[in-house]
């Protein structure tokens, strides 16, 4: 086995929050009763360090809950990935079908057969939670929006979403329609990986059909953004069901922290716990760089394949979560995994782990993927390979 151990950063054991990535958070702030006394009011809340998923504090957060629009979260995510994939542009027209169209509830008010790009539409789903260009988005990636409503689901899967269950794109009441704030924060963490979607949901108003005879002004429904400092997302959602929800996003200082209420009595109530939240979360953690996105971590050798040598690449930053003013010990992360491996090697392969220790205790663990695939070489390089090798 290769390990390569680096010494990175001084952190407290007894202070420091490290939830594992899972449905079960051991949020450290919930123990006992020396837990912060945050979001009363709500059903179910939860906040997050968006880089390294650990919980800061939760409540009820997987609790199976109705959406509402927050339901979007999804929706803009999938066209997101799709955007960045190539399956979508965002030039590309979408038509406005009669079903979409007829969407009660929040809208931009779309005619049946008008047109706009799929940035236009990301942009009213994002800052006035249209149901109309929710179900037009839909319709144009999965052709109908039950196929989309299939497609979200199958990501909820992949994203380890336990309690989360879609049966629209937009989060209007129906029955077997439901999420928790756990899984919501977990979507919005993937969602805002998208510099594009932030510049959307961090934007207080803009314009639709700006320059036609029937301009529409659009005011984000997510005031966060205009009132709290680093606020940049996300998603609003009410119903006389759901009650007042708000999935939040801010950023300061490096750190970007992920806020979830659900089941708040008021929209004034929702933001003031939200914010509470977030205020708490800077004002009492930090956020330590280990690796940067795109820093080559080590590397690993290909047997018998098109290339000799595959570097592994960190797909995203990975970063520590630390108290503030907190006494400190070392931490250490290491990757675990064969020095090499037969070919074929398939992008997106498990080929190992990286696991970041306090001492001799593992505090969390993420799974390594091939950055890229490496074919099997054929007998005609390997044979010009070996007999190279004779000579050196």
């Amino acid at each position: 086995m290769l390990v390569i151990s680096m010494l990175l950063i001084q952190f407290a054991s007894a202070q420091t929050v490290m939830a594992e990535e899972s449905n079960t958070p051991n949020a450290a702030e919930n123990k006992g009763n020396a837990g912060p006394a945050l979001a009363n009011s709500a059903v179910s809340a939860i906040v997050m360090d968006a880089d390294s998923g650990t919980v800061i504090f939760e409540k009820n957060s997987h609790q199976k809950l109705p959406p509402a629009s927050i339901t979007k979260i999804m929706t803009m995510l999938l066209v997101m990935e799709a955007v960045d994939q190539g399956k979508l542009k965002l030039s590309d027209m979408v038509s406005t079908s009669e079903r979409a169209a007829s969407m009660g509830g929040s809208q931009i008010f779309l005619e049946v057969g008008e047109q706009m790009t799929v940035e236009e539409m990301l942009k009213g789903v994002a800052m006035a939670s249209g149901n109309d260009a929710s179900v037009a988005l839909a319709e144009k990636l999965a052709g109908t929006e039950e196929q989309f409503v299939a497609m979200m689901n199958e990501r909820a899967k992949q994203l380890g979403l336990k309690n989360t269950h879609f049966m629209n794109s937009n989060g209007l009441p129906v029955e077997n329609h439901y999420s928790s704030a756990y899984d919501i924060a977990v979507m919005s963490r993937e969602l805002m990986k998208y510099d594009l979607i932030r510049s959307f949901t961090g934007k207080y108003q803009d314009y639709l059909r700006k320059d036609t005879e029937k301009p529409f002004w659009l005011v984000n429904t997510n005031k966060l953004v205009r009132f709290y400092d680093g606020a940049d997302g996300i998603k609003t959602g009410y119903t006389s069901e759901a009650k007042y929800c708000l999935s939040a996003s801010a950023m300061r200082d490096g750190m970007r922290v992920i806020a979830v209420v659900m089941g708040a009595p008021s929209t004034k109530i929702r933001n003031a716990e939200v914010t509470q939240m977030l205020d708490y979360s800077f004002a009492q953690y930090m956020n330590y760089p280990l690796i940067n996105k795109g820093e080559v971590i080590g590397s690993l050798e290909i047997e018998k394949g098109m290339e000799r040598k595959l570097d592994i690449v960190a797909p995203q930053p990975y970063s520590v979560l630390v108290k503030r003013g907190s006494n400190t010990d070392q931490i250490h992360y290491v990757l675990d995994m064969d020095e090499s491996i037969k070919a074929p090697v398939i992008e997106g392969q498990p080929i190992g782990k990286l696991m970041i220790y306090q001492g001799d205790s593992l505090v969390k663990e993420y799974e390594l993927l091939s950055p890229a695939t490496i074919d099997r070489s054929n007998w005609w390089r390997l044979l010009k390979r070996s007999t190279k090798s004779l000579f050196h």
